[in-house]
């Protein structure tokens, strides 16, 4: 799909606008937030695909993932893909996966580099655990 017809119109699908996102990156970004879609969608079959904070400036937005709520974002920068946890300071990460925006008291990331490898098994706990988070209906 071309860049032009993902941005065109409001009723155009988050899943389009995402798949539109990976392949306008065209490079290991676009495999790293492809693979992560993936393992989203093996964790939770039923996750709902969005596209938030659409702007100028990122008229393809940020894939977010939700089930009673945001699970995580994936955003892309030059250097990284950043998969932000929205409840990720109340999950337990026994994989240690989390290894960004440490320090704050509701988010957690875990930022991606080209050539780093992705823990499938614990990501999938992962997601699956901050389901868990939004569908207990924490305060956090």
């Amino acid at each position: 799909m071309k860049l032009e017809e993902a941005i065109s119109g409001e009723a155009e699908s988050a899943s389009r606008l995402i798949d539109a996102k990976i392949e306008a990156l065209g490079d290991w970004r676009g495999e790293m937030l492809s693979r992560i879609r993936a393992l989203i969608n093996q964790a939770d079959p039923q996750v709902v695909e969005e596209v938030k904070w659409r702007k100028p400036s990122n008229m393809l937005g940020v894939p977010t993932w939700s089930h009673g709520g945001i699970i995580c974002t994936g955003e892309t920068y030059r250097d990284k893909v950043k998969m932000t946890f929205a409840k990720g300071a109340a999950l337990d990460d026994p994989s240690r996966l989390f290894n960004s925006s440490l320090d704050g008291n509701v988010r957690r990331a875990i930022d991606l580099r080209e050539g780093d490898a992705i823990d499938a098994e614990a990501l999938k706990a992962l997601v699956r655990a901050a389901i868990k988070q939004n569908l207990a209906g924490s305060p956090r």
